[in-house]
């Protein structure tokens, strides 16, 4: 078995492929574009395949031995110890219709824990990036959530409330929060790690959706699991709850059930 390169080489690898990234989101970004559906419905665009085929060549040019997990292309050693998981344009729906909050998420498991992530926001210009022990930053600067707050204080997100209709537990915590609101994508996990929200609902995220952001929120003194408070795998389900604390991600999970 080679040796694992050390966290600090590995993101500034990741940094390499957002910057890799960015300028073709850019140059599609509210231009004309042709947008296909996959089977699930869900838009994607050639921005999307384009920027992922661009990744993963840099990665197998790199490091060869490591696997690929992506959302267009899908998965490749998946077995290996080291995993990249990538989402080229999370928000899809956001960048066709030229909404600036979409993200490329560039995201590393080592033995199946996430350990390292990046969030680059082409159209604002902002980079949310950390590694496991290491501290979060947006542009460099470093990112802490905000001091704990109760659940009837907690301003929460979530992406879209059409999973979330009918769900009583949800109801419940909407009941509880200071307000809600609706959108962000990848963002508003960028917005809780810069003390800009307290709370993030979601569910039927994929392992592309989320391995990026859980070393972000870490670094930043939050957390994101599932709504049992559990640590998030690839055999996880998708719903996902990220808090500012454990107290709060707890109270949500409470709530949620």
């Amino acid at each position: 078995m080679s040796p694992q390169p050390p966290l600090p080489e590995l993101l500034a690898f990741a940094h390499e492929l957002a910057d890799l990234a960015r300028p073709i989101a850019l140059s599609a970004f509210r231009a004309p574009l042709q947008v296909a559906h996959k089977d699930d419905r869900s838009p994607v665009t050639a921005a999307d395949r384009g920027i992922e085929r661009v990744l993963r060549q840099a990665i197998a040019a790199r490091y060869p031995t490591h696997g690929i997990f992506g959302e267009e292309e899908g998965q490749e050693r998946v077995d290996a110890e080291q995993v990249w998981v990538l989402d080229p344009i999370d928000g899809t729906k956001a960048f066709a219709s030229g909404n600036p909050l979409f993200g490329t998420l560039i995201g590393l498991l080592v033995r199946g824990e996430p350990v390292l992530g990046i969030c680059d926001a082409p159209a604002l210009g902002e980079r949310y990036a950390a590694a496991r022990g290491g501290v979060a930053t947006r542009n460099g600067q470093a990112l802490r959530v905000r001091a704990e707050r109760t659940l009837d204080e907690a301003v929460l997100y979530c992406t879209t409330p059409d999973p979330l209709r009918g769900v009583p537990g949800f109801a419940a915590l909407q009941a509880r929060v200071r307000w809600t609101s609706y959108g962000g994508d990848c963002l508003a996990y960028g917005f809780l790690a810069a003390g800009g929200c307290d709370l993030i609902v979601d569910r039927g995220l994929k392992p592309y959706d989320w391995c990026a952001l859980v070393p972000i929120l870490e670094a930043a003194g939050g957390l994101l699991c599932d709504w049992r408070g559990r640590p998030l795998t690839l055999a996880a389900d998708g719903d996902v709850v990220a808090a500012s604390s454990a107290g709060l991600a707890a109270a949500a999970c409470r709530a949620l059930a």
